[in-house]
């Protein structure tokens, strides 16, 4: 019986790879442009982007959107230590925070403190009334530690693909 390809066996290829790279720089690529810069045949390019993104390699595209350029100038990084950490509450917190628009990113950690989350804000006082009415409110949270982010540098979200 045949084994289902992974994403790992699906990227493999050094031009699945080049794929992958081409297109986190530019999702918008045109698949004429990717076939071109990979090598590869218009039809065989495309098929290729098809089984990535069938196979969850490629999960997705989207616009990056600086947060200052909606106003958001305060970003935060907050610390999460949980009274609780049954299933039925873990359960319940990840999925309140998960629909909290203002995390935007959510980690669970090994070791204390259980969870980091970045916050994003208008300003303090907005970010206040995060923290207080919204973010201490998630199910089974016992203690909140936050530190204001003072500049981001470097790092792109882009992952290396080997």
């Amino acid at each position: 019986m045949p084994l289902t390809p992974t994403p790992r066996r699906n990227c493999c290829t050094p031009e699945s790879a080049k794929i992958l790279s081409l297109l986190q720089e530019d999702g918008r690529l045109s698949m004429t442009d990717l076939a071109a810069r990979v090598g590869l045949s218009l039809s065989s390019s495309h098929r290729r982007v098809r089984d990535l993104e069938a196979s969850g390699v490629i999960e997705g595209y989207r616009a990056l959107v600086p947060p200052r350029a909606v106003g958001l100038t305060f970003e935060a990084l907050v610390f999460v230590t949980m009274a609780r950490t049954d299933l039925e509450t873990v359960a319940a917190f990840e999925d309140a925070a998960a629909a909290e628009p203002a995390i935007v990113t959510a980690q669970r950690l090994f070791g204390e403190p259980d969870y980091l989350f970045r916050v994003l804000a208008r300003d303090l006082t907005h970010y206040q009334e995060i923290y207080d009415t919204r973010l201490g409110a998630l199910p089974g949270v016992q203690r909140l530690t936050s530190t204001m982010v003072m500049r981001n540098f470097g790092g792109d979200g882009t992952v290396p693909i080997p």
